[in-house]
C-alpha cells in the first residue's frame, strides 16, 4: 500500500529528486551508510535546544535535517560526524499546500482538532511548506519501488502512517469500506504534540496527492508532554517505566490505565509521581470507587440473603439519582469532546455520591431498626447496587477488566453494557448478585520508593568507592561491552560517593550525566552488537 501510493504521487509529478547532504560516522561507518536520524544528537538550530535529533527536535517541535544540527555528534560513539551527499526524493509539499489548505478548512471546521494540533498546523503554513524528503540510505525499511533509487528505503514518516492502512488491509479484505470512504468514516488520530505535523501535513498530502478517495482525519487530538518525576521519561537512559517494565512491577493493568489517564496530558504538560500513583490508587480506587462497590454488593449479600430489595424512591434518592444522570450525561458529552481525562472525573463523582448516599443514610443501623427503617435500608442498598452496576459500564473503556469482575461479582445482565443517557435500574428487586470481593488493593510508600529506584536510571552500586578516573565524553570511546560495563560500575560508585560528600549541585550534576552517557553508550553498542 505504501508503495502503491508513492507510486501514484509519482505519477502524478508530485515527487522530485535532489542531492542531499547526510551525516556519517567514520568511526562506526554502520553499515558503510549515513547515520540513521536516531543516532545523530545536537544542538538545534532554531531554538538552541541541546538534545535535538536528527530529523526533529523535542522542544520547539521543528522538522530539521541532521546536517542543520550545531555541534553534531554520533550517539553510538560521540564522534563528529562528516557530511556526504546522496541522490534521494522528495514529496512536494509546496505544491500540495493548495489541496491541504482546502481540506484542512473543511476538516478543523468540521472536526474536533485539539487547541495546540491547530496551533502546530498552522505555524506550519504560516511558515511556508518545503519538499519534504522521503527516502533514505539504510538496510532495513519498506523498499523504494523506482529505478535508481531501489538501494533506498522510504523514510519512517512517510510510510508509518501508512502503515494504519495496511494494518487494516492485514485485519480484512475489505479494508477500503474504512479507508477509501471519506463520506462514511470519520477518522480520529491521538498522538504526542510532537507528531502532528506528521498527520496534519505530511500523511494528509500524501494522500491528497494520491488521488485515491482516501479517508483523511476529521478529528485529530494531541496531547502535550509526560514527564517522569522531576525530569524526562528516557528509554536510552533508563529513566521511567515503559511496556514491559509496567507488567514486571505486578501491579495490576487497570490501575495502571486509570492513572495514566487521571493524569493524561490533555491541555498542558502533566507529571508521572509514584507518590501521586500510590495517592489515586489508594484514595480514588481503593477508598472512593472500590469502597462504594463493595459496600454496596455487601449490604446486599449481608442484610437481604444476596437478592436486590424492594425500592421506595424519597426525594432524597431522587435528588442522588438526579447528580448521577447529570454526571453521565457529562460524561457523554467529554468523550464526544475527547476529553477522556475530565469523562474519567465524572465516574469517580458518581462513586463519591454514592459513599455519601451510604454514609448519611446507614443501612447498617436502619436495618436493626423497625419496618419502616427495615424498608428504607432496603431502598438504600438498592439504589446503591444499581449506581454500582452502571459505574460498571461507565469504567469499562478505562479499566476493562475491573468492569468484567464488577458485572461478574454483580451478575448483571449483558444487555447493562448499552450506555444509557441516564440513570436505568438494571438490577431489579429479586436480581441475585454474586459474591463481592475487593476490587483494589493498597499501595504502600515504601514500595513506591523501591519502585522509584528501580526505573530512576541508576542501578544500585557495591558500597565500596573506587578513584576512578573517569575518561570525559570528549576522549575515544571504548569499544568493548565489557569495558563500558566496568566504566559505568566505577562511575556509579564515584557518584555514590560524591552524594555521601554532600558535593556541590554542578559537579555532582556533571557527573551523574557522564554516567547516564556511559549507560546510553552502553545500549546503543549492544544494540548495534545485536
Amino acid at each position: 500500500i505504501a508503495q502503491d501510493i508513492f507510486s501514484r504521487l509519482n505519477d502524478r509529478g508530485f515527487l522530485s529528486a535532489a542531492v542531499t547532504e547526510q551525516l556519517k560516522c567514520e568511526r562506526c561507518d554502520r553499515f558503510r551508510r549515513p547515520l540513521a536520524d536516531r543516532f545523530v544528537e545536537g544542538t538545534c538550530p532554531l531554538c538552541g535546544y541541546v538534545g535535538a535529533r536528527g530529523d526533529q527536535c523535542d522542544l520547539c517541535g521543528r522538522l530539521i535535517t541532521a546536517v542543520e544540527l550545531k555541534s553534531p555528534q554520533c550517539k553510538i560513539c560521540r564522534d563528529t560526524p562528516v557530511v556526504r551527499s546522496s541522490r534521494h526524493l522528495f514529496l512536494d509539499l509546496p505544491q500540495l499546500e493548495p489541496r491541504l489548505e482546502q481540506w484542512l478548512q473543511r476538516s478543523v471546521g468540521a472536526g474536533d482538532w485539539t487547541a495546540n494540533a491547530r496551533l502546530i498546523t498552522r505555524s506550519w503554513i504560516r511558515d511556508g511548506l518545503k519538499p519534504r524528503c522521503i527516502t533514505r540510505d539504510l538496510l532495513w525499511g519498506t523498499p523504494v519501488p523506482l529505478e535508481g533509487f531501489t538501494d533506498k528505503v522510504f523514510y519512517v514518516w512517510f510510510d508509518a502512517p501508512i502503515g494504519y492502512i495496511s494494518i487494516t488491509a492485514n485485519y480484512t479484505e475489505h479494508w477500503e469500506r474504512w479507508w477509501k470512504n471519506p463520506e462514511e468514516v470519520e477518522l480520529y488520530n491521538f498522538m504526542a504534540k510532537d507528531n502532528v505535523p506528521f498527520h496534519s501535513v505530511v500523511f494528509p498530502c500524501s494522500l491528497l496527492g494520491a488521488e485515491d478517495n482516501y479517508t483523511l482525519v476529521n478529528n485529530l487530538i494531541a496531547t502535550e508532554y509526560l514527564n517522569y518525576e522531576d525530569g524526562k521519561f528516557s528509554k536510552s537512559r533508563g529513566v521511567g517505566v515503559f511496556g514491559d517494565m509496567a507488567r514486571e512491577t505486578g501491579i495490576a493493568a487497570d490501575v495502571w490505565r486509570f492513572y495514566l489517564l487521571y493524569v493524561r496530558p490533555e491541555s498542558q504538560d502533566s507529571t508521572f509521581s509514584w507518590s501521586d500513583f500510590m495517592l489515586k490508587n489508594n484514595s480514588e480506587l481503593l477508598n472512593n470507587l472500590g469502597n462504594f462497590i463493595n459496600r454496596a454488593g455487601m449490604f446486599v449479600g449481608r442484610f437481604f440473603e444476596g437478592k436486590v430489595p424492594e425500592m421506595n424512591l424519597t426525594l432524597e434518592d431522587k435528588r442522588l439519582l438526579a447528580q448521577v444522570t447529570w454526571q453521565l450525561q457529562q460524561y457523554h458529552a467529554y468523550l464526544e469532546k475527547v476529553r477522556i481525562r475530565d469523562a474519567l472525573r465524572c465516574i469517580l463523582s458518581i462513586s463519591r455520591y454514592g459513599n455519601q448516599y451510604i454514609q448519611i443514610n446507614e443501612p447498617w443501623r436502619l436495618i436493626k431498626g423497625g419496618a419502616a427503617d427495615k424498608q428504607r435500608a432496603g431502598t438504600v442498598t438498592g439504589v446503591s447496587i444499581n449506581v454500582a452496576c452502571l459505574l460498571s459500564v461507565l469504567v469499562q473503556p478505562y479499566m476493562p477488566a475491573t468492569s468484567a469482575t464488577i458485572q461478574r461479582q454483580l451478575r448483571a445482565p449483558r444487555e447493562c453494557n448499552v450506555l444509557p443517557d441516564m440513570f436505568v435500574c438494571f438490577l431489579p428487586p429479586g436480581h441475585l448478585v454474586g459474591n463481592i470481593t475487593p476490587l483494589f488493593q493498597k499501595l504502600d510508600t515504601q514500595r513506591m520508593d523501591e519502585l522509584r529506584t528501580k526505573y530512576s536510571g541508576q542501578k544500585p552500586c557495591p558500597a565500596t568507592t573506587v578513584d576512578t578516573g573517569v575518561k570525559s565524553a570528549s576522549q575515544p570511546p571504548l569499544q568493548t561491552k565489557a569495558e563500558i560495563e566496568e566504566l559505568i560500575r566505577q562511575q556509579g560508585n564515584r557518584v555514590r560517593e560524591l552524594k555521601t560528600q554532600r558535593t556541590a549541585k554542578t559537579v555532582l550534576a556533571g557527573e551523574i550525566s557522564l554516567l547516564l552517557d556511559l549507560k546510553n553508550r552502553l545500549e546503543l553498542v549492544t544494540a548495534g552488537q545485536g
